[in-house]
């Protein structure tokens, strides 16, 4: 009976979504997450009596066929890049995106990965920098004395000093976009990785027509809607639960042929 295997591939779709909305919850509180979802099509058809076949001498044709599905599988997990609520955090170094755009940063191995969370610090060099000491790119160097930073809307990051009216530019943050945000690779750690599918970056200054601003002193939270994820989740549970029954039944049907004599 191909319901057997129809049914599993059915509770093997579903597992993979459960999977994926867990992940959602469990990163409802990671700083710019973005919420994924699960994509699914269906698996090849057994033509038992192919459609368009000629179904008599006279010319005519079968019209509709006998086409049996073989199940569904996974195709894609998809990014769903909607902008995060704003949480002020009253830190200098905390910068939310209004808008498109991924900060770069410089990995040790000398590639730039790509991140919206802007929770940024300063090393013992002065350099801007992220929870795991990765360098902002371009670099950001602020002086040692310092007395107070401001990042404007359009990415320049200027030093007061003590004793000096007019601040000093530190640096000037520029943001990256990519024609298919959709196409980045995760890495962990909130950083994400050009592809092919991506397409190349494309970094200019915040503001600038296409790209977002900054907001200095806050952070952007993740999108996951916890009342949706726990209504998929609920609905993952439903059909994983009647794609069992099916196989339950199936069971059930053999077990009454073998029992026939």
């Amino acid at each position: 009976m191909r319901s057997l295997n129809i049914a599993a591939t059915g509770m093997l779709a579903q597992q993979t979504n459960v999977e994926v909305i867990s992940n959602n919850i469990a990163n409802m509180n990671t700083t710019a997450f973005t919420r994924r979802r699960p994509e699914f099509t269906d698996l090849l058809y057994q033509n038992l009596r192919r459609v368009g076949a000629a179904s008599s001498d006279a010319g005519t044709i079968v019209p509709t066929g006998v086409q049996l599905g073989l199940g569904v599988k996974t195709t894609a997990v998809y990014r769903i890049t909607e902008q995060g609520s704003l949480q002020s955090t009253d830190n200098t170094l905390d910068m939310a995106i209004q808008g498109k755009g991924y900060f770069q940063i410089k990995l040790p191995s000398g590639e730039i990965a790509y991140t919206r969370d802007g929770s940024f610090q300063l090393s013992k060099e002065g350099k801007v920098v992220t929870h795991d000491g990765y360098s902002l790119e371009p670099e950001v160097k602020v002086d040692d004395d310092a007395v107070g930073i401001t990042v404007n809307a359009i990415g320049k990051v200027l030093m007061k000093k003590d004793g000096v009216i007019e601040p000093k530019e530190a640096g000037q943050i520029q943001l990256a976009i990519f024609p298919n945000e959709a196409g980045l690779e995760a890495r962990g750690n909130n950083l994400f990785m050009e592809t092919p599918a991506s397409g190349a970056a494309k970094p200019d200054n915040p503001g600038v027509e296409g790209y977002g601003t900054l907001l200095q002193g806050f952070l952007e939270t993740s999108n996951v809607n916890v009342v949706a994820e726990i209504t998929n989740l609920i609905s993952a549970q439903r059909a994983y639960e009647m794609n069992s029954k099916v196989i339950q039944t199936s069971d059930e049907m053999m077990g009454t042929i073998n029992q026939m004599k």
